[in-house]
């Protein structure tokens, strides 16, 4: 309805739109860029890139019966795509290191920080596609399950199926490293 609204040029209805669209795509774009180098700015410029992307679209925009959250979900899933591709291409060390502005983990907090990220992106990295996008969606993002099933063109039902087998499956994967999962 929203986008509907912005569509026929009502300006606040854009603007409310824009600014669910860069909380989703900014929630979305750091769950999936969060193991690179300055992670938070990368997110914020896929989100930016993917409010840009929806911009120019919705003039053209076509409701064929999938859900809007479905066709924004499409461009922040290729806008990650291209960070991350220019991430891995452009990272170049530096000497200078920022100021630091909060928190900043003891050595060992980060060592087991990094370590417990990359075992459960390890984990993820061995479900199907589809369960992978669906966990980062409903776990990482925050999204519910009425949302995700919008993006991914499934019912809320579905969803939660889904979600059910993909956490039995990594629980089975941690069992077979030999690590309880949470009761």
């Amino acid at each position: 309805m929203l986008a509907l609204l912005a569509q026929e040029g009502d300006a606040a209805a854009r603007e409310q739109l824009l600014t669910v669209v860069h909380d989703r795509a900014y929630r979305y774009s750091r769950a999936r860029l969060q193991r690179f180098p300055l992670a938070a700015n990368a997110a914020e410029d896929a989100a930016q890139e993917v409010c840009v992307a929806v911009l120019v679209a919705l003039p053209k925009y076509d409701d064929r019966g999938l859900p809007f959250e479905a066709f924004v979900y499409s461009i922040c899933a290729r806008k990650v795509a291209d960070v991350q591709r220019v991430v891995l291409r452009s990272a170049v060390p530096t000497d200078e290191l920022p100021e630091p502005t909060n928190h900043v983990p003891s050595p060992e907090e980060q060592v087991v920080g990094a370590d417990e990220a990359a075992r459960a992106w390890q984990l993820l990295g061995r479900l199907p596609e589809h369960q992978r996008e669906l966990l980062t969606l409903r776990i990482a993002v925050g999204l519910s399950a009425e949302e995700t099933g919008r993006s991914l063109g499934m019912t809320a039902g579905s969803v939660r199926v889904a979600q059910h087998r993909a956490l039995a499956k990594l629980r089975q994967l941690l069992a077979a490293q030999g690590v309880r999962g949470r009761d």
